[in-house]
C-alpha cells in the first residue's frame, strides 16, 4: 500500500484508509434551487463530496445555498479566473479544484495558495489528456502518461513555492490504459492522494466499463483514496456505480447482487425479476448476498453462499438461506416474499 500524506477535507481525511465517492453537479450554475435539489439527491444516494462549476461570479451563490442543504463536503471548480476561487474561499467553500497553471502569473497563484491556506482548504490539481501544456506535448509528443505527470508536478511545485501543500492529485484520460499508466507513475513519484477517474468516459453503459476497467484496475493495486464514474446522464447513478465497483472490491459494504444469466431451463421471467430486485436494493446498505437464480440447478446449490435468494421454477419459485430451502413462492409474489425476508435479516 501507498503511503499517503493525509489532507483533511471537512470532515473526512484523504489517506485514512477510506475511498471516497465523489459526483458532479449538472444542474445549470445559475439554477440555484435545481442545484441544491441535485444536491440532495446525491447525498441520499451515498456521494461523499460534491463539486460544483463555478463559471461566473452568479454561480457563486451556489456554495452557501448549497452547504446549509447538505453535511457533505462542497469542491468548487475553478478554471482560468483566479477571483472566483478568491470569492469562492471567501463563500466557504470546502476544496477548490483548479490547474495554478492556466490562472495566470505567480502573484495570482498566491493568492489562491494564502487564501486557501489561511482557511484550511485543500487544492486538487486537476490534469486530463486535453489540458496537458503544449511544450509538454511536444517532449512527449502528445498528451501520454509521462507527459501528465510532468505537468502535474509543475502545478505542485507552483503552489509548493508559496508553501502550500494540502494537495490532492487527479490526471485523468479518456484513453483507460493511458489513465492507469499516469496514475501508476504518479503513485510512483509523490505521496499526494489521488483522485481517479477516467474522463469523457461516455454514456451509463461504456462509461461504467470505463470506469470499472480504470478505477478498479488501480483500487486492486492500492491506488486512490477518491473516485468518480464520469457518465454523460443522472450523476445519481455515477454514485450507484461507484458504490458497486468498491464494494465488488470489498472495499464498501454492502448488498451483494448476483443472478444467473439464464438458460433453456428457465421457467420464470428471471431478467425482469433480477433487474427488480436489484433495483430495489439500491438503497439497502445491509452486509449481504443476495441471489436470483434461474432454476434448482444454479439455485440452493451454486448460490448456497448467498444469505439469501430465489431460484425459480414452473410459474413459481423457492426461497433459500444459506442453501437452506426457506419456502415455495408464486412467481407473481416472489419480489415482494425476497423482499420481506431480506427485511428480516
Amino acid at each position: 500500500m501507498r503511503n499517503v500524506k493525509r489532507v483533511k477535507l471537512k470532515n473526512i481525511t484523504f489517506g485514512d484508509g477510506n475511498i471516497y465517492i465523489q459526483s458532479m453537479l449538472n444542474t445549470n450554475s445559475n439554477d440555484i434551487e435545481g442545484s441544491v435539489k441535485q444536491a440532495v439527491e446525491l447525498e441520499k444516494a451515498g456521494c461523499e463530496i460534491i463539486r460544483a462549476a463555478i463559471p461566473d461570479k452568479e454561480a457563486i451563490a451556489l456554495i452557501p445555498a448549497i452547504k446549509s442543504a447538505v453535511n457533505i463536503p462542497l469542491v468548487a471548480d475553478i478554471h482560468f479566473d483566479y477571483k472566483l476561487a478568491l470569492m469562492a474561499v471567501d463563500a466557504g467553500i470546502d476544496k477548490i479544484r483548479i490547474n495554478p497553471g492556466n490562472i495566470g502569473d505567480m502573484d495570482r497563484v498566491k493568492a489562491v495558495a494564502d487564501a486557501c491556506a489561511n482557511k484550511n482548504i485543500p487544492i486538487r490539481i486537476g490534469v486530463n489528456s486535453g489540458s496537458v501544456e503544449k511544450k509538454l506535448l511536444e517532449k512527449y509528443g502528445g498528451p501520454t502518461p509521462e507527459a501528465m505527470v510532468e505537468s502535474a508536478m509543475e502545478h505542485v511545485k507552483m503552489l509548493n513555492r508559496y508553501d502550500f501543500d494540502d494537495i490532492v492529485i487527479s490526471i485523468k484520460s479518456s484513453n483507460v490504459k493511458n489513465m492507469i499508466e499516469a496514475y501508476r507513475k504518479m503513485a510512483e513519484t509523490a505521496d499526494y492522494p489521488l483522485h481517479l477517474g477516467v474522463t469523457e468516459a461516455g454514456t451509463e453503459r461504456m462509461g461504467i466499463i470505463k470506469s470499472s476497467i480504470g478505477i478498479g484496475s488501480l483500487l486492486a493495486d492500492g491506488i486512490g483514496e477518491t473516485i468518480r464514474v464520469s457518465l454523460t446522464g443522472d450523476p445519481v447513478r455515477e454514485v450507484y456505480a461507484a458504490r458497486d465497483i468498491l464494494k465488488s472490491l470489498g472495499l464498501r459494504d454492502g448488498v451483494e447482487f448476483v443472478s444467473c444469466p439464464t438458460c433453456g431451463r428457465t421457467r420464470i421471467d428471471l431478467i425482469k425479476l433480477a433487474n427488480d430486485v436489484e433495483k430495489a436494493l439500491e438503497d439497502v446498505h445491509k452486509n449481504i448476498k443476495v441471489a436470483v437464480m434461474g432454476c434448482v440447478v444454479n439455485g440452493p446449490g451454486e448460490a448456497r453462499e448467498a444469505d439469501i435468494g430465489v431460484a425459480g421454477g414452473d410459474g413459481c419459485a423457492v426461497i433459500f438461506k444459506k442453501g437452506e430451502v426457506v419456502r415455495k413462492v408464486s412467481e407473481e409474489n416472489i419480489l415482494s416474499e425476497l423482499l420481506k425476508e431480506i427485511d428480516n435479516l
